[in-house]
């Protein structure tokens, strides 16, 4: 990473992780001069590995993101390092203001900083994030397959998360906390065998460098190896207020609402990757981002011709 900034670009892209260094390697593939602003913190840090991305599976976070910087620099683009506090318009121009004090300008702006997950306030959760306790089955649910799972309830897509990962174990328990499914709900989880314990979670066991158990409320322990919860999800959108841009609230969580081509309702903003999907995994970020990028460059295009034909009937005058 580097703290080195030009005054202008083509395009500004705010978030290193793998929606804005895709938008970046197509970006400066066609020759736009684009900068990726990255404050350094990405969602994936604590786990292992990314799984589920063809060819990488496995690889380390760290290792991916470093691969594309180098890729991204490889054709002329820039990774700076920074944290982006707030985005104005000045005169058809993005100036993006880094909480260093330096300040960049930019044609186009793509927002690509991701979510941040918000857990239960349950004592053990955040020790154990992205280890043995985890949200999703696609991108870790291999790697605890037969073991002893506990689904904690955090809202409307719970039970949901646990029959996903009873595809992965025979040993699944659904803990409630002190509000047991009913109805169609309720005969799910029975008729996959899944366990429901209704008391209310204090805390998890931890024992060593690993997780044993759920503690209830009433002190019980609940032998576990694993957790799986689903967080509140929170786009990092917040510099975005300045253009007018804000999130738009989900079950889930909240998120930037984009169109088919990655726009905001705000000309010339952009959005990819988990800041507008919450669901999306690595590999689905990237292409958001690719494609965002491609519909930044026709946008560009559109322009740089209308300005040239615009000169053009100058001279001719």
């Amino acid at each position: 990473m580097t703290d080195e900034l030009k005054d202008s670009y083509d395009v500004v892209v705010v978030g290193g992780g793998a929606a804005g260094l895709g938008a970046a390697l197509t970006l400066a593939r066609v020759r736009r001069s684009v900068v990726v602003v990255d404050g350094g913190t990405p969602r994936n840090s604590p786990a292992t590995g990314v799984h589920g991305l063809l060819a990488l599976d496995g690889l380390p976070p760290a290792e991916l993101l470093a691969r594309g910087r180098e890729e991204v620099r490889g054709y002329g683009g820039e990774v700076v390092s920074g944290v982006v506090d707030t985005v104005t318009r000045r005169d058809e121009v993005f100036v993006a203001a880094l909480a260093d004090g330096r300040a960049v300008r930019g044609r186009r702006l793509l927002a690509a900083t991701g979510l941040t997950d918000e857990l239960p306030d349950i004592p053990g959760l955040w020790q154990r994030w992205g280890r043995d306790v985890l949200h999703c089955p696609y991108c870790h649910g291999w790697e605890v397959r037969d073991q002893a799972i506990g689904v904690l309830a955090t809202g409307p897509m719970s039970v949901h998360q646990a029959l996903l990962f009873r595809q992965l174990s025979d040993d699944v328990t659904f803990f409630a906390r002190g509000s047991a499914p009913a109805g169609d709900q309720a005969r799910q989880l029975v008729a996959r065998g899944i366990h429901v314990v209704e008391g209310d979670v204090a805390a998890l066991e931890i024992t060593g460098d690993r997780l044993a158990g759920v503690r209830l409320a009433d002190g019980t322990v609940v032998e576990r190896e694993v957790v799986a919860v689903s967080p509140r999800m929170v786009a990092r959108a917040g510099f975005l207020a300045g253009v007018g841009v804000y999130p738009t609230a989900h079950p889930m969580g909240e998120y930037v609402a984009v169109d088919a081509a990655g726009r905001t309702e705000v000309p010339g903003v952009w959005a990819a990757g988990n800041v507008t999907d919450l669901a999306a995994q690595v590999g689905a970020a990237a292409a958001a981002g690719a494609a965002a990028a491609a519909q930044i460059n026709a946008d560009l295009v559109a322009e740089d011709t209308r300005l040239a034909a615009g000169d053009l009937e100058r001279t001719q005058r």
